[in-house]
């Protein structure tokens, strides 16, 4: 009984940590985003039509799109460019960064 229990704290314990790690480091992730401020806005709001905002978006849908746009799979040469010296790590501390901040709500012109 005893030997079950320490290995579910031990299961659990992993799980854990892996979750972590997916999840990314959002101050590691703040600091390599001002390469993307320029265009992305400084907290992820950007303000240039057709940029997107990544503010409050799905961390899984950032490092999604960075990956296809490494990948090739998702085409912007722009954005290639930028992912190509990306590895995973960075990918998941943007994402972390970038979903952790608050999007802006912008009024639809009436």
């Amino acid at each position: 009984m005893k030997r079950a229990l320490i290995l579910a704290v031990a299961a659990g314990c992993a799980l854990a940590s892996g979750s972590a790690l997916a999840m990314g480091d959002a101050e590691a992730g703040k600091a390599k985003s001002t390469v993307c401020a320029g265009c992305h806005g400084a907290d992820g709001n950007s303000t240039i039509p057709g940029n997107p905002r990544l503010a409050g978006q799905y961390a899984t849908y950032i490092v999604r799109a960075l990956s296809d746009y490494k990948s090739g799979a998702r085409k912007n040469p722009v954005m290639a460019g930028f992912a190509a010296g990306l590895s995973d790590e960075d990918m998941h501390n943007l994402a972390a960064y970038f979903s952790s901040q608050k999007g802006l709500v912008v009024p639809t012109p009436e």
